[in-house]
């Protein structure tokens, strides 16, 4: 079996996001898929260890250049972010569509909390990483990594 690339993995998750907003807010379970998706392409492009990814969600931040640039990848395919700047309406307008309700209300709040947390910050990565530490601050409990 083949590997998929990098762009046909992007279209892959472009394909459910759009299957989703047609049938609907997502499910938890397509957020986990979906969730995944991203998750493979960014390690992959930014070689970001696993262990360090899975301890985001515990709130432990390391300080590495590719945790860093994984992040922006992640939050720039979820179309939050885009050249370090933070899309806080666009990431809220994805989440109210597409997120299962039950943590949609409590993610757009903190994403609307954390609009102007890039502010001032050049570095894309840098930016993604100030975005990701103030989303789990204000939302630990529906905080994905």
């Amino acid at each position: 079996m083949r590997l998929m690339t990098l762009y046909e993995l992007v279209l892959l998750v472009i394909g459910v996001m759009l299957i989703n907003r047609c049938a609907g807010k997502g499910t938890m379970d397509q957020m986990a898929r979906t969730s995944a998706m991203m998750r493979s392409v960014c390690m992959g492009k930014h070689k970001a260890d696993e262990s360090l990814i899975d301890a985001l969600g515990r709130g432990e931040f390391a300080d590495t250049k590719e945790l860093k640039c994984y992040a922006n990848c992640v939050l720039e395919m979820m179309q939050a972010m885009k050249k370090g700047k933070v899309i806080a309406d666009s990431a809220i307008k994805q989440i109210d569509l597409l997120i299962p309700t039950e943590i949609a209300e409590p993610t757009i709040k903190a994403f609307d909390g954390c609009r102007d947390s890039a502010n001032g910050i050049k570095n894309s990565c840098e930016a993604a990483y100030a975005l990701l530490k103030c989303l789990h601050a204000n939302n630990p409990r529906y905080f994905f990594a």
